[in-house]
């Protein structure tokens, strides 16, 4: 049976941890690179040379929010023997295949264009980035009471090996875990304070200028320890492309923020139980709300679907294994094959435009357990990671804020 690599890295340095980071990783990054080195200029009319003399640009734009996060991309590239600009633009992935990131806004909005082409083989509209179905289920949504959150990650299959489990660990912070191309800061994951965050694609890039890569902000996220810092993360940081966030915790809250380079928006669990694609959900954005269309049409099935396949947990999830089965059943539904719930790959599409589900999660935020499989779900059974969560530290190790628990036992 397949495995994800599993990759830790610790310390206070953050140029030290992405030395840890990149040595590790080297050849799934120089995969990982070797994929985008191709794909990217596809996607923006820029030359791979020409990309990476300008993701330096990137630097002052990030910098007041993350410096920390920059060191630690410098560090990969030490570890890795690559460029920092390469690191940098690997970590600006999302930015750079949805159009060219440095030229002026009204030039970057061809996913919401009718009729254009890339290659005469597809719509811009139907290129994707991070094409997922993610979900929370909350106590009022199972007979255990516990919380769950987890996705299907659908993305290029061209990278689909350069997939790691990552676990980080620094002073003063909860310990992540996450699953994320190699190289890069986050994509998706939950930390030790009990927070987790699941995000997909939701295409409509009308922001001008550059803005801070969702990479960074991801991780800023999942180092919170709160869902207040977390929320002011998304909140204060301005992205350049519209991205779905969905956080959950494990006192059982959940909270999905359609996040855009204007406004944001936001839903709710209903009856303990939230799914969300690649479509907004809870609003369309006045800049495209004329001429909108989903970037991922497939979006408009695969979140009813899940929700009804979900729904079952609420009768027969009456043990850990019996909700896995029925997640798992619900993430390999095939209707409308190979473009499904479970993503396989089509042959219809472009090389470089291919998808797949990559990896399925579940993360059992009650107990602290990280279920993931290594390729598709329909083929490959959950696999849990050889750490729990909540062996980090939790709130009563938060460094600025006391835990109101100690302060009951004190008062007690």
């Amino acid at each position: 049976m397949a495995h994800l690599p599993t990759i830790e890295i610790s310390g206070a340095d953050a140029r030290d941890r992405g030395r840890q980071y990149g040595e590790a990783a080297r050849t799934l990054i120089e995969r990982s690179l070797a994929f985008y080195a191709e794909s990217v200029p596809r996607a923006t009319g820029l030359g791979w040379t020409e990309v990476l003399e300008r993701a330096p640009y990137w630097v002052p734009v990030i910098e007041p929010h993350a410096p920390e996060l920059l060191d630690e991309v410098r560090g990969i590239a030490e570890g890795s023997g690559r460029t920092f600009a390469e690191i940098l633009a690997l970590n600006s992935r999302g930015e750079l295949t949805r159009g060219n990131p440095f030229a002026p806004g009204d030039q970057r909005d061809g996913d919401q264009r009718d009729g254009d082409q890339r290659d005469g083989d597809q719509p811009v509209g139907d290129q994707r980035d991070d094409g997922c179905t993610s979900f929370a289920i909350l106590p009022p949504a199972n007979p255990l009471g516990h919380v769950w959150s987890g996705q299907n990650w659908d993305l290029w299959a061209g990278v689909a090996d350069t997939i790691v489990l990552l676990r980080i660990s620094r002073p003063g912070k909860p310990t992540v875990i996450g699953h994320v191309e190699a190289g890069q800061l986050a994509r998706h994951g939950a930390n030790s304070a009990g927070l987790s965050l699941n995000a997909n694609g939701l295409g409509a890039g009308f922001g001008r200028g550059l803005a801070v890569p969702g990479t960074f902000v991801r991780r800023m996220v999942l180092e919170s320890w709160d869902l207040y810092d977390a929320l002011q993360v998304v909140f204060g940081v301005r992205q350049s492309l519209s991205s779905n966030l969905l956080l959950t915790h494990r006192d059982g809250f959940a909270i999905d923020v359609e996040t855009t380079p204007g406004r944001h928006g936001w839903m709710y669990p209903t009856d303990g139980l939230l799914v969300h694609g690649n479509h907004f959900q809870a609003f369309v954005p006045a800049q495209i709300n004329d001429t909108y269309r989903p970037f991922s049409v497939d979006s408009l099935y695969r979140v009813p679907r899940v929700e009804e396949g979900l729904r079952q947990v609420r009768v027969d999830g009456t043990t850990e294994k019996a909700v896995e089965t029925i997640v798992q059943n619900t993430m390999s539904d095939h209707f409308s094959h190979p473009n499904a719930v479970c993503q396989h790959v089509d042959p219809r599409r472009h090389e470089l435009d291919r998808y797949a589900t990559i990896v399925s999660s579940l993360v059992d935020l009650t107990t602290g357990t990280y279920r993931l499989t290594p390729g598709l779900p329909c083929a490959n059974s959950y696999q849990q990671a050889p750490w729990n969560l909540y062996d980090g530290p939790g709130l009563s190790d938060r460094p600025d804020v006391d835990d109101p628990a100690l302060s009951r036992i004190a008062a007690g």
